[in-house]
């Protein structure tokens, strides 16, 4: 039986393994307290990856700012908190996929982060401007007494502080970078290898962030910059100038398995797509990286053979007496070695897609591979977008108009996004079972946007919003109108925007006028067991302190006569429900993942995702219901530790485990 640790990822430890497993002898072993942990000697770390050192004093281009090492150690710190799941707040919490999460997002990050590690198809944001009125969080709580005192006087229900960054703040940029820098690092870690973040922003903070963005992603991760007219009339903020554009910043995880949709061809552009096969039209594209920029040198892990079927243009990774013609990538200017655009990974997986011919080069004919790129995939093939976009529906007056359709009233939320704009994203960089983030969500819109294009296009998106619950100003409207923070705006935006859409598709959405999720042939007297559903709910978590009380972390601090008073080391106010979801968080099991309870001897069970967890909290647990637990052979099993109703039963429990299901790992908190 296992001790669950109860926090989120130890990115440093997890980094530090990394290291180990290329340069074992860099990665020694020091104490700390009374616990021994893996360290870096980076001495024989910088021996190992370079022939001269640079030295500490020389000049050299980098970017930097007050603080920036706290935001690096920030991002990789772990947090002793929690979700907590709230059904009240909730729609279709027992079958929906959706996740609405209240909380400081760096912290909720970090809990999501070893669940979600490379999972997250596409990131939308729009954080704080640093306009001098937004408010930016303030991760330093090193910080206290006069420095802050005469700040916003602004906190969120969990105590985080808020404050107005003004320009005569002296930190005005340094604080805008301390909040923004540890929130991007943590969320590249949950993108997939072919995942794309778009981040919206203005001028007061663009090349700050396009700095970040290189840094962090890797400059040649980063996909372009799109400029949204975003008010054709014109904002008459500036004195000099009437700006009519925002910033669209696109980085992706990895240039070499981006796989972007983009927007719909014209005649012209079909007219390329000369090939054809048995799965449609297709053009060629050369799979050697054009540009000098990309040389053996530089990317060697992109320089291998392909090997090729002369008969029927099939290619290989291996030779064989088939696959007898070979190809190498060369830059034809130069003649020198070049790289691959897909690595020996995609090869591998999509070789399908490729095929062999002969070219002429210098006169003579040599082997090169090439892409088919298909007209017709997946939502239909389209052409790269544009970098303006000018659309009339970018317009951000769109977003306060659709606000004020749903809400029936004025100044509820001021200068949202508007759907299309989310949308219009979604449909270049994510498929249609994609999952998406938001953790600067506002008003949700891209959770509307979400929705919407489901509707439209009967895909399987599903939302992961995430909003610092923000306290709406008491002469506001919206707080006048009942919405006591920026949270339950979002909330009640997802709500009102799902029966909308449902009202919208007409006969196909009545049935489920209630909420929840519906049939997208419902029109169908027997729907496909394969028909899509339309996912309208969501599930609400709120982040909190950890259910365990500290003597969890640090019983070293604790005296026998303390620990007496302690038997219990879970904090009173917290339900099985709530340990439920810590303990999933621990295990890796998605927070959206089907639950369901079941009564047991007696006691509340509760199955996740059919058998992947299955946990008891209850007092007073019997030798019958850990039977019965371990005979329905889960992968995991968890309890409480002080849950058995004997001694014997807390003997027995490993045994009873060893004989029905001796695969389960048995987990206790």
């Amino acid at each position: 039986m296992e001790k669950l640790k109860m926090q989120s990822m130890d990115k440093v430890q997890y980094n530090i393994e990394k290291i180990r497993e290329m340069f074992p002898n860099a990665v020694t072993e020091v104490k700390r307290g009374e616990k021994t942990e893996l360290a870096v000697d980076f001495d024989v770390l910088k021996q190992e990856l370079a022939d001269t050192l640079i030295d500490e004093r020389e000049l050299r281009y980098q970017f930097t700012w007050p603080d920036k090492q706290k935001s690096i150690l920030l991002a990789n710190t772990p947090v002793k908190a929690t979700l907590r799941p709230d059904k009240e707040k909730s729609v279709d919490f027992d079958n929906t996929q959706n996740l609405y999460i209240e909380g400081d997002n760096l912290d909720v990050l970090k809990l999501l982060r070893e669940t979600y590690l490379g999972k997250i198809k596409m990131i939308y944001i729009d954080p704080p401007y640093n306009t001098g009125n937004d408010f930016v969080y303030e991760d330093d709580f090193a910080l206290e007494g006069e420095e802050y005192k005469y700040g916003s006087g602004q906190y969120d229900e969990a105590g985080n502080r808020l404050f107005q960054n003004t320009e005569s703040n002296g930190r005005f940029h340094t604080d805008w970078l301390n909040m923004i820098y540890p929130r991007l690092k943590v969320a590249k870690d949950l993108l997939t290898d072919d995942g794309v973040i778009f981040i919206s922003i203005d001028d007061n903070e663009v090349e700050n962030l396009i700095k970040i963005g290189d840094e962090i992603f890797g400059r040649d991760n980063r996909v372009g910059i799109i400029v949204v007219k975003s008010n054709p009339r014109g904002s008459m903020s500036e004195a000099e100038l009437a700006y009519l554009h925002e910033y669209l910043l696109v980085y992706c995880k990895s240039i070499y398995e981006i796989d972007m949709f983009g927007a719909e061809l014209s005649d012209d552009m079909k007219d390329e797509y000369k090939y054809k096969d048995e799965f449609g039209n297709y053009r060629l594209l050369g799979l050697r990286m054009r540009g000098g920029f990309w040389r053996k040198s530089q990317r060697p892990n992109l320089y291998f053979p392909i090997y090729i079927n002369p008969q029927t243009g099939a290619v290989s990774l291996t030779q064989n007496e088939k696959f007898n013609e070979v190809s190498y990538p060369i830059q034809p200017s130069t003649m020198e070695a070049g790289t691959w655009r897909w690595s020996k990974e995609k090869i591998e997986k999509d070789k399908h897609f490729l095929i062999g011919k002969q070219v002429k080069r210098n006169d003579s004919l040599v082997w090169d591979i090439f892409q088919k790129d298909y007209q017709e995939r997946v939502g239909g093939r389209k052409t790269k977008v544009k970098t303006i976009w000018e659309d009339p529906e970018v317009n951000y007056q769109n977003g306060t108009v659709e606000i004020k359709s749903l809400f029936n009233a004025n100044g509820i939320f001021n200068y949202s996004k508007p759907v299309f704009l989310i949308k219009k994203a979604i449909a270049m960089a994510a498929n249609e079972d994609s999952l998406i983030l938001d953790f600067f969500s506002g008003s949700a819109t891209t959770a509307h946007a979400v929705m919407q294009l489901n509707a439209e296009d009967g895909g399987n998106r599903k939302f992961i919003m995430v909003q610092l619950p923000e306290p709406c100003d008491e002469k506001s409207e919206a707080y006048k109108a009942g919405y006591k923070t920026i949270c339950d705006i979002g909330e009640e935006r997802i709500r009102r925007a799902g029966k909308k859409i449902i009202k919208e598709l007409g006969n196909r959405g009545q049935e489920l006028e209630k909420g929840g999720q519906m049939t997208l042939d419902s029109l169908t007297p027997n729907p496909s067991p394969l028909t899509p559903t339309l996912d309208i709910g969501f599930r609400v978590l709120r982040l909190d302190s950890s259910n365990m009380r500290e003597v969890y972390y640090h019983p070293e601090q604790y005296t026998q006569t303390l620990l007496d008073d302690l038997t219990d080391n879970i904090k009173e106010d917290r339900t099985p429900l709530d340990l439920l979801f810590q303990v999933m968080l621990d295990l890796g099991v998605k927070p959206s993942a089907k639950i369901e309870e079941k009564e047991i001897a007696g006691k509340r069970v509760f199955v996740v995702n059919e058998n992947e967890l299955i946990a008891c909290f209850d007092d007073e647990i019997t030798d019958e219901v850990v039977k019965a637990i371990a005979q329905m052979q889960p992968l995991y099993a968890a309890f409480r530790d002080s849950s058995y109703a004997s001694d014997s039963v807390a003997a027995n429990f490993e045994q009873i485990f060893a004989t029905y299901s001796p695969s389960t790992k048995t987990e206790v908190l």
